[in-house]
């Protein structure tokens, strides 16, 4: 997946602009800076999300195994079936947990030998399926937090896509559900790619093989931030031996 010279746009106000990255297969891509920098506009502009917010609109192409997704003719269902989405606040359907996973391949009409299979293949991905198999039928909502979180990305993969995004996906999570979410993004990327919004420095340091810095441009005349990339490479490099002043004053604690 690549993003070549985005601006993302509400309106009249741009909230991100000329921005360029590349995101490897099966690589976990972090996108970290103080708040308001615009980090998850445009994770959201990745899958098409930000379509949903009148006015809003991507300039540049974000390309996905070559194809511009903004092009006329391209059908964002699809988009976001092939590049999924994990929010920062789990947010299970008040379904069962077996219709929680299900719905995604019944609403894409997607063809399934067998949906039992694929709800066990999915959770068991998730790292859930030992802890759920036998209250399929129970409602998600009572799950707790760090199981919901882990559902949600059980739902996402169900229907098979090729890239995961996540926004904070342990925002609201406890440290030991946080521990077990990192871990499952380790394991995930043998076989997904996945970028990850996160304000958790030792987390973009722990789970990340490139991150991506940015900060907030703020205009004299009107105090509008503007999102801007300082600087992207490997993570050891970012933390270690930053090339901007920038990202070595926000990873050490001095702004932010």
């Amino acid at each position: 997946m690549r993003v070549e010279n985005v601006d993302v746009y509400y309106g009249d106000f741009r909230a991100v602009t000329e921005v360029n990255l590349e995101f490897g297969l099966h690589e976990i891509t972090a996108l970290i800076g103080p708040s308001g920098c615009g980090k998850s506009t445009l994770l959201r502009s990745l899958n098409r999300m930000n379509d949903l917010i009148d006015g809003a609109r991507v300039d540049g192409e974000i390309l996905f195994h070559g194809e511009n997704i903004y092009s006329k003719g391209v059908d964002p269902i699809e988009v976001r079936r092939r590049i999924g989405m994990v929010f920062q606040k789990p947010n299970p359907f008040p379904k069962s947990i077996y219709d929680n996973i299900a719905y995604g391949p019944r609403v894409t009409g997607m063809k399934v030998e067998s949906m039992d299979d694929l709800v066990e293949e999915s959770l068991t991905r998730a790292a859930l399926w030992d802890e759920v198999k036998d209250k399929l039928k129970q409602s998600a909502i009572g799950l707790s937090g760090g199981q919901q979180q882990r559902l949600c990305i059980a739902r996402a993969i169900s229907v098979r896509p090729d890239v995961i995004l996540m926004d904070e996906p342990c925002a609201s999570l406890d440290p030991i559900a946080t521990m077990r979410i990192e871990d499952l993004m380790q394991e995930l990327r043998e076989q997904y790619t996945i970028v990850i919004v996160t304000h958790n420095m030792q987390q973009a340091a722990r789970v990340a093989d490139r991150t991506a810095f940015f900060t907030a441009q703020v205009s004299e005349g009107t105090g509008a931030r503007t999102g801007v990339l300082v600087e992207y490479g490997t993570t050891t490099q970012i933390f270690e031996d930053p090339n901007d002043q920038r990202t070595e004053d926000y990873i050490s604690g001095r702004f932010g």
